[in-house]
């Protein structure tokens, strides 16, 4: 007898999914509950459980193919048992009323024996090298996408990489994370009006105040970055200003405003950009703040999110940090309709009651859809959270009032 294992609904609207790795080969034995494939949809990458014991008599795709939901994933015999009848693997793969598609077995046990990321392990596919030739300089001899790519840039293992010096091309397919943030990115731009505005906020105060608390918050564990006091900022602006802590609903086109502020955060991986979100920042104090921007940072850079964890933002903030630039404009992530860029603070000479004075300067960005919110509503708003970041007493003065001391 033989089990059809579809693509199940995940929820949330998710139609589709990419094969990201075969966990099981044709002719493994799997018990129920064993992982059979890592997929990932347009939020998170997922391992999917058998649901039956037996073994694998077919694959239904291959590494990068998209599969809609309901289309059969395997095929497991639920009859055979390898363990009882050594010849019933050789049977179950040799079926020929069945049509296998290439994919790694599970024998593959050396390069599974490799420390890496998932994420790393695509990579390395994708750029035709042989993880497990590489010796890794991560912690504890971790493989990091930095190995991976010395490895092409110093000639490689693969055939990926013997192709691209003959052509003097090297084609890297838009799969995995980086296919879905390219469909993310058309969907904004396609269903949305956004307008960006800029304005420049003066942060020496914030740069100082900061340095005071660093050694504090070190004390209990935190590692303090400006994102903490950003996120407090923006919490207060958008209690003000609560129609930019909204989305869009797609059907009905009507404006949703939120009273929980749960924003998403802009985290750089091997992959791209992904926006882990922070859940009821209005009720979180600085050192809460902390804990999570770090907590969510690390499970974004190891592929570790959960989608309970990348779904449902009302706000998006990206921080560009030390390569932020002069100038960038974010794009929104839908169905939010804001979001702010910050960009690199740095010392500029400006003039403060008649007087050239050295400050610690810096741009943000907010993009917005003019489909439901104006340049006025924005232009108030930047002005509050500017308030904010430059007098960072006052802010944390009523955050401590609004958060119960």
């Amino acid at each position: 007898m033989v089990y059809e294992f579809k693509l199940p609904d995940l929820g949330e609207g998710v139609q589709e999914g990419e094969i990201v790795r075969w966990l099981v080969g044709l002719g493994d034995e799997v018990r129920c509950d064993q992982p059979l494939v890592e997929v990932m949809t347009d939020k998170v990458t997922t391992e999917l459980p058998s649901p039956v014991d037996g073994v694998v008599s077919r694959l239904g795709g291959g590494l990068g193919d998209v599969v809609p939901v309901g289309a059969v994933l395997i095929e497991i015999d639920t009859v055979a048992k390898t363990s009882a009848n050594p010849a019933a693997t050789t049977a179950a793969a040799s079926r020929p009323a069945v049509a296998p598609v290439a994919a790694p077995a599970r024998s593959q046990t050396t390069e599974e024996r490799v420390q890496a990321v998932p994420a790393v392990r695509r990579l390395a596919r994708e750029l035709g090298v042989t993880i497990a030739e590489l010796h890794g300089s991560g912690p504890g001899g971790r493989v990091v996408a930095q190995d991976v790519r010395a490895a092409v840039g110093q000639g490689g293992n693969g055939n990926g990489d013997r192709e691209a010096r003959a052509k003097t091309v090297r084609r890297i397919p838009l799969r995995g994370k980086r296919r879905v943030i390219a469909e993310h990115l058309l969907e904004s731009h396609r269903n949305t009006a956004p307008c960006t505005l800029v304005e420049e906020a003066d942060f020496s105060e914030l740069v100082r105040l900061r340095e005071r608390v660093r050694p504090m918050a070190e004390k209990t564990g935190v590692s303090i970055t400006y994102l903490p006091f950003i996120l407090a900022a923006l919490s207060m602006a958008l209690r003000e200003h609560p129609t930019l802590n909204a989305t869009a609903d797609a059907e009905s086109g009507d404006l949703l405003v939120h009273e929980e502020q749960h924003i998403g955060i802009a985290v750089h991986t091997d992959e791209g950009l992904v926006v882990p979100v922070i859940r009821n920042v209005e009720n979180k104090n600085l050192l809460e703040l902390a804990r999570e921007i770090d907590r969510l940072s690390r499970a974004a850079r190891e592929d570790r999110l959960s989608r309970d964890e990348v779904t449902g933002g009302t706000f998006s903030l990206t921080s560009m940090g030390l390569l932020g630039g002069v100038l960038g404009t974010p794009m929104l992530h839908t169905p939010q309709v804001a979001v702010l860029g910050v960009h690199r603070i740095s010392a500029r000479a400006v003039v403060r009651e008649g007087v050239v004075v050295p400050r610690q300067m810096a741009n943000l960005s907010l993009t917005l859809d003019h489909r439901y919110l104006d340049g006025y509503v924005a232009a108030k708003f930047v002005q509050t959270l500017v308030g904010y970041l430059e007098d960072p007493a006052v802010m944390l003065f009523w955050l401590s009032e609004l958060r119960g001391g």
